[in-house]
């Protein structure tokens, strides 16, 4: 659906903040990006939604180049959208329910529509009890929630989740990765995050990018075993990969498996 080629993005002073940047998003429904801070995960982020624009190399969409000109970028983007770490930036009106609106009714969408879309979407990302609140009374992990609302409620394909768990308590995370792992039935998910725990479960396939260069790719399973590659990456290893290491037990993908799993309990 989505594929960056030979991607290189300079800064006005010349820095290079991505160099030779190869990524094909059909490799998953939940595709992960790691890298610790600095790494340019967030410049990738806004080079693949159009916001900026690459010094050399390509992005495609269903193998269409990506055009700039606004017209082209504003048909994209009803198709790519993009979740900020920081829920702030993305909160336009004073009520939950006018914020989740707001695109729609900038698509010239009828009030009976837009209502029957916002209160499926509340109830999706389970902010029903929200929809008349004010935004500036939400707590950090509502306006996550009322943020992703946001992003799904134009019928988008695509949609970039920069940090969505970061700032959050272990209950609201848990709720943000249901929400995650349920849209991936029908959209493509891109996540960036730090926290790796949280990639390892709900990712099929990482990226690995240190510097603004590709250090390695795969499925979590394989790629969060490479040591040297995570050292090299300044990334830690997910907890469950770590008892896998240590205590030689099956390698799972989630607690549940865990506690489920005959041979971890036999071992323990």
């Amino acid at each position: 659906m989505i594929k960056v080629e030979s991607l290189e993005y300079k800064y006005k002073d010349g820095t290079k903040a991505l160099k030779n940047v190869n990524i094909d998003l059909d490799k998953g429904n939940i595709i992960g990006i790691i890298g610790s801070n600095g790494s340019g995960k967030s410049t990738l982020f806004l080079n693949i939604l159009g916001i900026l624009r690459p010094s050399k190399g390509t992005i495609k969409y269903n193998n269409i180049p990506l055009k700039y000109d606004k017209k082209s970028l504003r048909n994209y983007r009803k198709e790519v959208t993009m979740v900020f770490q920081d829920p702030e930036k993305q909160l336009f009106y004073s009520r939950v329910y006018d914020d989740i609106a707001f695109a729609l009714r900038n698509l010239n969408v009828s009030e009976d529509e837009i209502r029957k879309k916002v209160e499926l979407i509340l109830d999706r990302v389970k902010a029903m009890d929200l929809k008349e609140k004010p935004t500036h009374f939400l707590s950090y992990g509502q306006k996550k929630r009322v943020t992703i609302g946001g992003a799904m409620v134009v019928d988008s394909n695509v949609i970039l989740l920069d940090e969505p768990t970061s700032g959050l308590d272990p209950a609201m995370s848990e709720e943000v990765m249901s929400i995650i792992k349920d849209l991936s039935n029908e959209k493509k998910l891109v996540v960036s995050s730090h926290d790796m725990d949280f990639i390892y479960e709900v990712c099929d396939y990482v990226y690995i990018i240190s510097k603004g260069e590709i250090l390695g790719e795969g499925i979590p399973e394989e790629i969060f075993l490479k040591s040297k590659l995570l050292k090299d990456a300044g990334l830690d290893k997910p907890w469950l990969v770590k008892i896998h290491e240590y205590l030689g037990i099956p390698l799972v993908k989630n607690e549940n498996e865990l506690l489920k799993n005959k041979l971890i309990k036999e071992s323990i």
